[in-house]
């Protein structure tokens, strides 16, 4: 196959030369000889909910494996096999038949399992970390075509950095998930004064099993949301309110504020007080990954940085300072979000426990000094940008900032001489 590729929101766009779509790993194998053979690098698709170029292709695309009837699920240990190109959304819902979930998600399930993992997907809470820290095995498509199982205990070099790889290591076939009994979440949406949430931000992410906020530029006020597990079956929300908080007010309601503040910029700064009081606010029980994740049709650009926790005040400042200087007209809220350290050597949390800022943009908006700004504020204090959103950063600063840099690195050198899964995004981040 052949033909235009682009991603979620239009701003990326590539011709591969090929586009092979793979029902196994074998598949995977001959695509990335027969690329070797022609000299062309090969990269995995996904869904294209990247915002940075990692998943565009200069040569052949592979599409992974992604049948339903590929999925191994052992509810006795609840590890579960899942082919690398089915997405979130198909995922939890095979897993709730099993009686399975994931303990976290992004508020996203548009992504493929690969590619979520691969870009460092994550959802919020302070004892929660990102979708690759549940990842305990993987079977991965090499430069040399060879089919390898990873895990802690068999290839664990390769294991460690291919579960957050950003593609660069191979392409992935199966990832193998550590799932937990299925449970369902207590939702509790409101409109708080932002003073206040700041003032209280460690005792909400205590109290709370998942806590996150957004913020509307201009306006003093946080729509705050705590998730909390549950063993009750209500409040339930109904057909009614769920149709007006998701495409009314999330979707097709945004979308016309959205048109109407590019028209009329001197009126965003009441259409997102009005935004901020409706956004959230509500109280409701449902399954895990319905309260997790929400429908996102009005398409953005963004941008995410991760700071060291304690620096989440300094960093909030310098962000909404940047909007007061270059956000005048953006009516996308800012989302603040927080996870624990891990030991995934690309993670954005590796090492330390981490606070997400992530601002946004209505597709077509202009976004390169409210971004530039946001970004220099991140940088100062350490920040790591994630890597499937859009930022400017380049391996030489992405060094210091990642202690196991040049060890991925050398990893890389090993198992990918030749650059076969490279790309443009690469060797900006990589070198």
């Amino acid at each position: 196959m052949s033909g235009m590729w682009q991603n979620w929101a239009g701003n990326q766009r590539t011709h591969p030369v090929r586009t092979v779509r793979a029902h196994d790993a074998g598949d995977v194998a001959d695509a990335v000889r027969a690329a070797a053979r022609d000299g062309l690098r090969v990269k995995a698709l996904g869904s294209g909910h990247s915002f940075t170029a990692i998943g565009v292709s200069d040569g052949v695309a592979v599409v992974p494996p992604s049948a339903p009837d590929l999925l191994r699920v052992d509810t006795a240990t609840g590890r579960v096999g899942v082919p690398a190109g089915m997405t979130l959304r198909t995922l939890n819902e095979l897993l709730w038949a099993h009686g399975l979930a994931l303990p976290n998600l992004g508020d996203i399930d548009a992504q493929t399992i690969s590619g979520a993992i691969s870009t460092g997907t994550h959802g919020t809470g302070a004892g929660f970390p990102g979708l690759a820290a549940q990842v305990v095995g993987a079977r991965i498509v090499l430069a040399d075509g060879s089919v390898v199982d990873c895990s802690a205990e068999h290839e664990p070099e390769l294991f460690s950095v291919a579960r957050l790889g950003l593609g660069a290591f191979g392409v992935l076939t199966e990832v193998i998930l550590q799932a937990v009994p299925a449970f369902r979440l207590h939702a509790r949406e409101a409109a708080e004064p932002l003073d206040a949430v700041l003032a209280r931000l460690d005792e909400l992410t205590a109290d709370n099993e998942h806590f996150e906020f957004y913020w509307f530029p201009h306006t003093d006020v946080a729509a705050t949301k705590r998730n909390n597990r549950t063993e009750a079956e209500g409040p339930t929300r109904g057909a009614m309110a769920e149709w007006v908080g998701d495409e009314l007010v999330g979707n097709g309601g945004f979308a016309a504020l959205c048109r109407a503040g590019r028209m009329l910029p001197g009126a965003v700064p009441r259409l997102n007080r009005v935004m901020a009081g409706q956004f959230a606010a509500g109280e409701y029980v449902d399954r895990c990954y319905r309260v997790f994740t929400s429908p996102r049709r009005v398409r953005f650009l963004e941008m995410e940085y991760a700071v060291p926790r304690e620096a989440l005040p300094e960093a909030f400042a310098g962000l909404r300072a940047a909007v007061d200087r270059h956000a005048r007209a953006v009516m996308f809220p800012v989302e603040v979000r927080v996870a624990p350290a891990d030991e995934v050597p690309l993670s954005t949390a590796s090492g330390r426990d981490s606070a997400y800022l992530a601002v946004h943009v209505h597709r077509g908006q202009p976004h390169e000094s409210y971004f530039g700004a946001v970004e220099s504020v991140m940088v100062g204090l350490g920040g790591r940008p994630h890597w499937g959103k859009l930022h400017t950063r380049t391996a030489e600063y992405l060094r210091t900032a990642y202690p196991a840099f040049d060890e991925v690195v050398a990893l890389r050198d090993k198992v990918d001489p030749e650059r076969r899964f490279g790309n443009a995004y690469l060797e900006r981040v990589l070198g």
